[in-house]
This record gives C-alpha cells, sequence and structure tokens, in this order.
C-alpha cells in the first residue's frame, strides 16, 4: 500500500515476495476491453506518483460525505471519553458556558450528530461499506 494518509494506491504481489530486499519488477496487467477501463485510473494515479513524488489532487474524487463521516467519528470518540453534548458543542462550534442560550438549531445539531454516531457505532457503518464506490476507491 502507498499512502500518504489521505490517498491510496495498493499494488498486489502476485507472485513471490518483497521482503528479500532485492529490486522488484512492476508488471501492470490489461487484458480484455471490459477489464481495462477500472485500471486505468489506478495505474495514471501510480504514474503520476512515480513522476512528481506526491499524489495528483486531481486524480482522486472526494467524497462529500467525507466530512460528515469524521464528524460523526469525533463525536462517537467524544462521547466514548465521557463528553456532554455541551463539551462536543464547545469543541465543534466553539460554544461556552451560554450552551443554554444557543439556538435551538444548535442543539437540534448536537442531538442529531450524537444520534447517528451512535447508529454508526451500533453497525450502521456497514452500509458505507456496501455504498462504497469500486472504481474511484484508489485501489488497484
Amino acid at each position: 500500500m502507498l499512502s500518504d494518509g489521505f490517498h491510496r494506491i495498493r499494488l498486489d504481489v502476485a507472485a513471490g515476495s518483497l521482503a528479500a530486499g532485492v529490486p522488484v519488477i512492476l508488471r501492470y496487467e490489461l487484458a480484455g476491453i471490459a477489464a481495462v477501463e477500472p485500471k486505468l485510473l489506478p495505474l495514471r494515479r501510480l504514474l503520476y506518483l512515480c513522476r512528481h513524488r506526491r499524489f495528483a489532487q486531481s486524480l482522486f474524487v472526494r467524497d462529500a460525505r467525507m466530512t460528515r463521516w469524521i464528524l460523526l467519528l469525533r463525536v462517537h470518540d467524544a462521547e466514548a471519553a465521557g463528553a456532554t453534548q455541551r463539551d462536543i458543542a464547545g469543541a465543534l462550534y466553539g460554544i461556552g458556558a451560554d450552551w443554554r442560550e444557543t439556538s435551538d438549531s444548535l442543539r437540534s445539531r448536537v442531538r442529531r450528530l450524537v444520534r447517528d454516531a451512535r447508529a454508526m457505532a451500533a453497525g450502521g457503518y456497514r452500509r458505507l461499506l456496501r455504498a462504497a464506490p469500486h472504481q474511484s476507491d484508489g485501489d488497484d
């Protein structure tokens, strides 16, 4: 796996081992018209990485839902650590002692985040795995 923490390219070893510490030859198999299309994007990503020593932002589509999923993970971690909804609002939105004077919409937003984070932790994350796009996930 080649990764910078945000992007990744997976390389599968079909034969042999990388543990020997000797140089290896990369071979990329493209066979059949139907099978070629999904393999072109990962190949373009690898070529860009080899040429420029960095991942190409333009070759990785950012999933708009990712921001929400990260937020839910933060909320779940905070709640698991014993944080209250007021604490969560403070960490996420800068709300302090005036929690009761905060708008109903903000308190509702925090309640929804807590509810959704609990649902994800209770198994809702499995839906993400089933709905994950296969072609643009960066794996080869």
